[in-house]
């Protein structure tokens, strides 16, 4: 055993020289990077989780009444979910060789460093506007604030909401700030919870299958599965951005391995075990939803898909106990994510990126040394201003849309990345190397993705009425665009108009965090 583990530590080392050798743009070799913090805190178990807990939110429990709206039938729509859930498998297994490769926290922020070096800096300039301005956590607040309500019984105001759902997102900075492994510890809880909630609708549903509830036609949703179903590409893609969105996680610990024990050992089992207990839970969750209920009834329900299954079941005494489960699921997903969020803008903030009130704060593990208050409070700003801005009503439904656009572009150029890093570093180590199809489908998806949202769908309107069904397309790309902007003011303009140079040099943060800071010469 001993031996072993001495193997396996030699192994690595030799995998983090090579690392050394390969440092990012930003110049902080693989120790510098991982230093400062809590240091590597995260094991198997709690990385696993850390998947399920950001992928499990409240989509699963929400959205299959408006991608059943989208596709038309309810056998399209269970196509949707299992075609979603290979393109994430697919993926993670492409993640899952750059984060091999590259075992160091950011995730495509290292990944598009490492393939794009030249302009320097500018893949990095274009992932923070993206991070930074689209990485919020709005939804899984608005949803926790509506169903806190729903649960209080109290009639859902959109202020109350609005109060509740701002309230949410103070709480987990403050969680994640403050007492840090505290936050680790409530975040595996509620996740475990959540894994037991699924597990419960997915029992319940073969027992509604089995004929032993009161519902008399379990199976007539499955006899002509495919009747109705749209033949407009851009209803697919609506679709398809949803699940995308509901099984969006899978590259949650490619984001924190800074502080993951044995990184790329444990990266290799967390993602494949949590997204393939996400995946099965969730095709099995709308087999149950599809059972309990007639394709009217789930079309009418909107996005309380989920309450209608518990109260054709159990009643309608169980959709207001579904409701605190719901919302116990969305504050989970929501620390989830805001745990990685922020060291994402970390990161970014140590490559010397200019921000207010200089890069040295906001990559800072200030107060408390252990945690990123400062990247917690980045990711804090935007979420704050999309629960307070937007109508409601609206929101939800353009902020997945908005979300997942962007994103299939950042993806779409992290595949085309991989394969120019096979050309670029065939003797790279590999400790994971992903199937050449396997990339090559996922790099189609992506593109379909991009292209069917711009085609018009049949009712010209798509699923964010009033606003234009090409809108978050527009308004997506339009924020990557201001990367390149950002970039070439910083690098380029104000150098020539003010007649300096950039002298990158690293300095160390009181908490032992190292970063790049940038001196005009």
């Amino acid at each position: 055993m001993v031996n072993e583990i001495t193997v396996e530590k030699e192994s690595q080392l030799v995998h983090d020289s090579a690392v050394n050798e390969d440092a990012s743009p930003g110049g902080l070799s693989f120790e510098e990077d991982a230093a400062g913090g809590l240091g590597r805190h995260l094991g198997v178990i709690s990385c696993t989780l850390l998947i399920i807990g950001r992928i499990i939110g409240t989509d699963i429990f929400s959205t299959p009444s408006s991608i059943l709206s989208s596709v038309g039938s309810i056998g399209a729509s269970l196509m949707i979910w299992v075609l979603g859930f290979l393109s994430a498998f697919c993926g993670l297994f492409i993640w899952l060789e750059l984060g091999t490769m590259f075992p160091r926290s950011g995730g495509e922020k290292v990944y598009l460093e490492m393939a794009y070096k030249k302009p320097k800096y500018l893949a990095t300039a274009v992932y923070a506007v993206n991070a930074i301005l689209l990485g919020f956590t709005a939804s899984g607040c608005i949803a926790f604030a509506s169903n806190i309500l729903v649960a209080a019984g109290k009639e859902v105001s959109e202020w109350a909401e609005r109060g509740i759902a701002l309230g949410a997102i103070c709480f987990v900075t403050i969680l994640h700030g403050l007492t840090p492994r505290t936050g680790v510890l409530v975040m595996n809880v509620l996740t475990t919870f959540k894994i037991f909630i699924l597990f419960f609708v997915v029992v319940t549903g073969w027992t509604v299958l089995s004929g032993k509830t009161h519902i008399t036609d379990p199976t007539a949703n499955f006899r002509n599965a495919f009747e109705g179903s749209s033949r407009n590409s851009n209803h697919y893609a609506a679709a398809m951005f949803k699940v995308l969105d509901a099984y969006s996680g899978w590259s949650n610990v490619n984001y924190v391995l800074n502080n993951v024990r044995n990184p790329v050992r444990t990266l290799k089992i967390a993602g494949p075990l949590g997204l393939g207990m996400c995946a099965l839970l969730y095709i099995l969750a709308n087999i149950a939803y599809f059972s309990a209920a007639t394709k009217e009834e789930i079309l009418e329900s909107g996005v309380t898909t989920a309450d209608l299954f518990f109260g054709n079941v159990f009643g309608t005494a169980a959709e207001r106990a579904l409701s605190v489960f719901v919302a116990l699921s969305a504050i989970g997903a929501v620390i989830s994510s805001t745990f990685s969020a922020a060291r994402v803008n970390q990161e970014l903030a140590k490559e010397g990126i200019p921000l207010p009130f200089g890069n040295k704060f906001w990559a800072s593990n200030w107060p408390t040394g252990e945690s990123p208050m400062p990247g917690l409070i980045a990711h804090l700003i935007p979420s704050a201003i999309v629960i307070i801005g937007p109508p409601m009503k609206v929101a939800f439904p353009f902020i997945l849309d908005l979300y997942g656009y962007p994103n299939q572009l950042i993806n779409l150029f992290i595949v085309i990345g991989l394969f120019w890093l096979r050309w670029a570093k065939p003797h790279h180590p590999r400790p994971f190397k992903v199937w050449w199809p396997v990339a090559i489908f996922y790099l189609a998806v992506a593109v379909f993705l991009l292209v069917a949202p711009l085609l018009p769908p049949t009712n010209g309107v798509g699923d964010t009425p009033p606003l234009p069904y090409y809108l978050y397309c527009v308004v997506g790309t339009g924020i990557l665009l201001l990367g390149p902007v950002y970039w070439a003011g910083w690098r380029i303009i104000l150098p020539r108009v003010f007649g300096y140079e950039l002298v990158p040099r690293k300095e160390v943060l009181s908490d032992g965090t190292v970063v790049t800071v940038f001196s005009r010469k």
